[in-house]
């Protein structure tokens, strides 16, 4: 008899038998960087790797080009059951970070996956294991069980991969909003990101925004040589430091108001209340000083604004000169919550830099594309719908957190298309993405997999 239980083991035993490893370091090994211009190609190998495993589940595919990002096209999957069913959303991205070749430790390559044995467990290395080839890859393999267990799904699915997602979402606004009716959906499953604790899933209802931006001050051409003129040239690199410190205070508190929200919601503050954020085994150890006074620490990653200076150059960091440079720049970011608006940021503090006598300062947007802040209500049906679902199969309790920390083109999802939406990671916060040594921890990916099997195998017998 087909059961629940039955795809869940049946799932189980494609991770145990080493199915989920040999697929995902078939995805690995395709260098997909959307930063890097030569790797077009390879992108396009992902996509026709991805579309054929979509057809072999029964779904249409089609490929369609990014008038933003020529190289960073998109890849719709759809399956249709009964037009008149619930269609479900699943969304990914194939692209990742440049794999920083030869950073890596044990001379690692970034696009092959490796296996390493710690002494709190095995890892699998590889650029694109947490961010994001294992998180989508998760969510079609349990789909596919749930197909080949009970023989249909019970709802319609349409599957979104992007290629541009480290690229700020290039082109993901546009596509959607131009393509609303194909896109249309009841309510949107998907992962990325870590979990907020490896002892426990958990559901994020919406993402922070992200912009980063660029600060420069340029006084002259050429440097100066400083025993001759230090004293007499204004040094850029000072005052743009000293600019910087009336934004952000030397504890990380934003100093002006209009960079931050006025308070926390109670829904918000209250969803917040039974999280406590803690350092794992391999994660940096928290700075109680640091950020907005008087928050806990769920309430500064998940419910606040931050400030961050991402980079700061001045004259030649690899071969300093003794002489007064002459210009710095910082790039720098701010990650909001949807209680601001990103839109007011860049004017206000063009004008607060004028105020305080700065002079000179541009301030322009460090990439082309800004990711926008969303949250769905905690109240929704679906959220508990979710919860019981993955606290059944996993036995284990499901921390709702109202929105990741990390930035996520959910409100292209939630706002343009129409629809709740759901993230469930299958990462956690030590796996290094973005950096040397990306990697997963394989006890989570499969009980992601037995999670989102139940989960996919739940919405087949109602949508809540």
């Amino acid at each position: 008899m087909s059961t629940r239980e039955t795809a869940i083991k049946a799932a189980a035993a494609y991770f145990d038998e080493g199915g989920f490893k040999t697929d995902l370091a078939e995805q690995v090994a395709i260098p997909t960087s959307s930063r890097e211009e030569d790797h077009r190609v390879d992108i396009l190998r992902y996509l026709d790797l991805m579309r054929a495993r979509f057809e072999a589940m029964g779904f249409g595919v089609e490929i369609h080009p990014n008038p933003a990002l020529e190289r960073a096209p998109f890849l719709v999957a759809k399956r249709i059951e009964d037009p008149a069913l619930t269609t479900l959303f699943c969304y990914g991205h194939g692209d990742t970070v440049p794999g920083e070749e030869g950073r890596w430790s044990e001379d690692r390559d970034p696009w092959s996956l490796s296996v390493a044995k710690t002494s709190s467990g095995e890892r699998w290395y590889g650029r694109g294991t947490a961010d994001n080839k294992s998180q989508h890859a998760i969510n079609m393999e349990a789909m596919r069980h749930v197909i080949e267990t009970r023989g249909h799904l019970g709802y319609n699915v349409t599957f979104l991969i992007e290629t541009a997602e480290e690229m700020g979402s290039a082109g993901l606004s546009d596509f959607c909003r131009k393509n609303r009716d194909m896109l249309a959906a009841d309510l949107l499953i998907a992962s990325d990101g870590p979990r907020f604790s490896t002892d426990g899933p958990d559901i994020k209802l919406g993402t922070r925004g992200g912009l980063n931006i660029r600060f420069r001050l340029e006084y002259r051409e050429g440097g100066h040589h400083s025993g001759n003129w230090g004293g007499l040239l204004a040094n850029p690199a000072i005052v743009l430091m000293h600019a910087l410190t009336t934004l952000v205070s030397r504890n990380g508190q934003i100093l002006h108001p209009g960079l931050k929200p006025d308070r926390i919601k109670n829904s918000v503050r209250e969803a917040l209340g039974n999280i406590t954020v803690s350092s794992g085994p391999s994660d940096p150890q928290i700075d109680p000083w640091w950020g907005e006074p008087g928050l806990s620490g769920a309430e500064k990653v998940f419910g606040w604004n931050t400030f961050e200076v991402l980079s700061f150059i001045t004259g030649d960091p690899e071969s300093p000169q003794n002489a007064v440079p002459p210009f710095a720049e910082a790039i720098c970011q701010i990650r909001f919550v949807v209680d601001t608006d990103p839109d007011t940021f860049l004017p206000l503090i063009r004008k607060h830099l004028e105020d305080e006598g700065f002079e000179g300062i541009t301030v322009e947007p460090a990439r082309m594309f800004m990711l926008r802040a969303s949250r769905l209500d905690p109240e929704h049906p679906a959220v508990g719908w979710a919860v019981k679902s993955m606290e059944r199969t996993t036995r284990k309790p499901v921390t709702v957190i109202p929105n990741a920390g990390g930035s996520l083109p959910n409100g292209v999802f939630l706002n343009i298309i129409g629809m709740p939406t759901l993230w469930v990671p299958h990462s956690y916060t030590g796996c290094s993405q973005h950096a040397p040594d990306e990697h997963v921890l394989p006890h989570l990916m499969k009980e992601g997999l037995e999670m989102m099997t139940g989960l996919f195998w739940d919405l087949g017998d109602g949508f809540p």
